[in-house]
């Protein structure tokens, strides 16, 4: 890269919020349905009178969005989307990762610096009086807690009929469903199978969300069952009795030192036989540059909002504490190209 071409990679960093609060007004204004509208482009003035935006709130954006290779103008000085537009006007993952950046991350990331400090989540305070955001989370405003769990969920419903043939190949009779959240895994395995048995393990404000859910499904809901615990806490105890043990998403919630602690909490009650399954988006293991990029920020998200301490992990970190713990991953499953995930399949050495 040459000198000026470095210099302006610099620019745009150090102007990097000024383009993505474009974007928000963009979003907020319906200038991206607009011009998506509409092949050949609109003008300013015509993108001013459809979105009743003023002609100067709609020049100082459409220039910084050209700037941002977001719209190009076109000889008969219409504007359109670039690619990069298309992509944020359409492209569903990028949708709900801008929306958990700005409704969920975006204030919080202020206190960055405090949080990597003094290793705890500073920029919860900007929600909450809360020591992590899961004791917080059925507490938060609606427009956040809509966007946590949009992305929680893209990136683990989309998984979930690849996972239900992998975790079900032994046909288990119980499964114990650790970090259950709002029931999705619970409601899906217990359709899946008409005999399975599934424990949810989670805080009660999780399990009053989930409980909620799977009530008003007659046909499976005597079949879930609600242990309320606070996973950290050194006095609690993971009962004994599953076939299996199903973690998806929910270790990459803690340090390394809390992962081989609730590991250890499985392995102290769990049978000779059972198989422990872990679902992970892990950074090393993903094929498009995107999806990297994404769960690397993440982990800042975790550092300055969530807990203050976790991360997104790559695959040999866990394979490493699973080793301490006293397992070993006996298979690895990529799911399909369009999942970002792995699934580790975990036995007692």
């Amino acid at each position: 890269m040459k000198a000026i071409q470095a210099l302006y990679e610099a620019h745009k960093i150090a102007f990097s919020p000024f383009v993505f609060q474009t974007v928000n007004c963009m979003y907020a204004f319906n200038v991206f349905e607009e011009l998506f509208a509409v092949k050949n482009g609109l003008s300013l003035k015509e993108i001013s009178e459809k979105t009743a935006v003023s002609l100067y709130g709609v020049t100082v954006l459409i220039e910084m969005a050209e700037m941002a290779d977001i719209v190009k103008q076109k000889e008969t000085g219409f504007y359109t989307l670039t690619d990069i537009g298309y992509f944020l006007a359409r492209d569903e993952m990028t949708r709900v990762n801008f929306n958990f950046t700005n409704d969920v991350c975006y204030n919080g990331l202020f206190n960055l610096k405090e949080a990597i400090r003094d290793g705890k989540p500073a920029g919860l305070k900007v929600f909450g009086d809360w020591s992590t955001v899961y004791e917080g989370l059925s507490q938060l405003p609606e427009d956040v807690k809509k966007a946590w769990f949009e992305f929680d969920h893209y990136y683990s419903d989309n998984s979930f009929d690849d996972a239900l043939k992998i975790i079900f190949k032994s046909n288990p009779a119980s499964i114990f469903d650790i970090g259950g959240n709002t029931g999705k895994w619970a409601i899906a395995s217990t359709k899946y199978n008409n005999n399975v048995q599934v424990d949810m393990f989670d805080l009660p404000g999780q399990l009053a969300v989930a409980k909620k859910n799977i009530d008003s499904i007659t046909d499976i809901k005597d079949r879930v069952h609600y242990n309320e615990i606070d996973i950290l806490n050194p006095s609690t105890e993971i009962k004994g009795g599953a076939d299996v043990y199903w973690m998806s998403q929910f270790l990459d919630c803690f340090s390394e030192n809390e992962i081989e602690m609730i590991l250890l909490k499985i392995k102290k009650n769990a049978k000779k036989d059972a198989t422990i399954y872990i679902m992970e988006t892990f950074i090393d293991n993903q094929t498009f540059p995107a999806a990297a990029y994404s769960l690397v920020a993440t982990s800042l998200y975790f550092t300055a909002i969530a807990n203050g301490n976790s991360k997104m992990y790559s695959s040999s970190v866990f394979k490493y504490i699973l080793d301490k713990a006293g397992f070993e991953c006996v298979n690895e499953y990529h799911l399909h190209q369009d999942s970002f995930h792995t699934i580790l399949e975990v036995k007692l050495k």
